[in-house]
């Protein structure tokens, strides 16, 4: 018996293209919004394409869960820990929040969102949160803060951001450029000549 074909890569939408798909879902109308039917539609498939690369709709919710991880907070992770000095990784986390690329403040939202209605995904959430302020202490560390104050920081720092995002402020690239330097003092000290 001659084994089963390969399913072509380019036989329509790729895992990457219906994650995508459902992470404006999720941006756009909440958890509820991310339904299999809309998905196939707007990526102009049938229902059974979706099955080619999904075992059901949850097993679509766990990889854009992980998606979300993958995205936000690994790049988060990755901005400030080694390589480079505290103020490099400053710089990097810097890019990484004015960006707005490799961290996606509508897809952190989103996914805060999910969490209040949905206990596991909530726990994801603080583990990612728990993380994120791990490797912020970490920078203040390496800038010579003590202990305590290193973790204070990192929160402040970390609210603040998050605040930010949540309480939907835009601003553009360039406003936020011309504030950054002061940000920078008040939340990192001042630079070392």
């Amino acid at each position: 018996m001659a084994p089963k074909p390969a399913l072509k890569q380019d036989a329509g939408p790729i895992e990457k293209d219906w994650l995508a798909e459902a992470r404006s879902m999720l941006i756009a109308g909440g958890i509820s919004a991310v339904e299999i039917n809309p998905l196939a539609a707007r990526l102009g498939v049938t229902r059974g394409g979706f099955y080619w690369r999904f075992r059901n709709r949850q097993d679509l919710l766990d990889q854009l869960l992980q998606d979300w991880e993958e995205t936000n907070t690994a790049s988060f992770i990755k901005a400030v820990s080694p390589p480079g000095d505290a103020r490099e990784r400053v710089a990097r986390l810097r890019e990484l929040w004015l960006g707005e690329e490799a961290f996606i403040p509508e897809f952190d939202i989103a996914v805060r969102e999910w969490g209040r209605v949905e206990p596991a995904v909530q726990a994801r959430v603080a583990k990612a949160d728990k993380r994120r302020l791990e490797a912020l202490k970490g920078l203040y560390l390496d800038l010579g803060a003590p202990t305590n104050e290193a973790l204070v920081r990192a929160r402040i720092l970390y609210f603040h951001q998050m605040g930010y995002y949540a309480l939907g402020l835009k601003e553009s690239r360039h406003e936020r450029e011309t504030l950054y330097p002061i940000y920078e003092r008040l939340l990192f000290g001042a630079k070392k000549e």
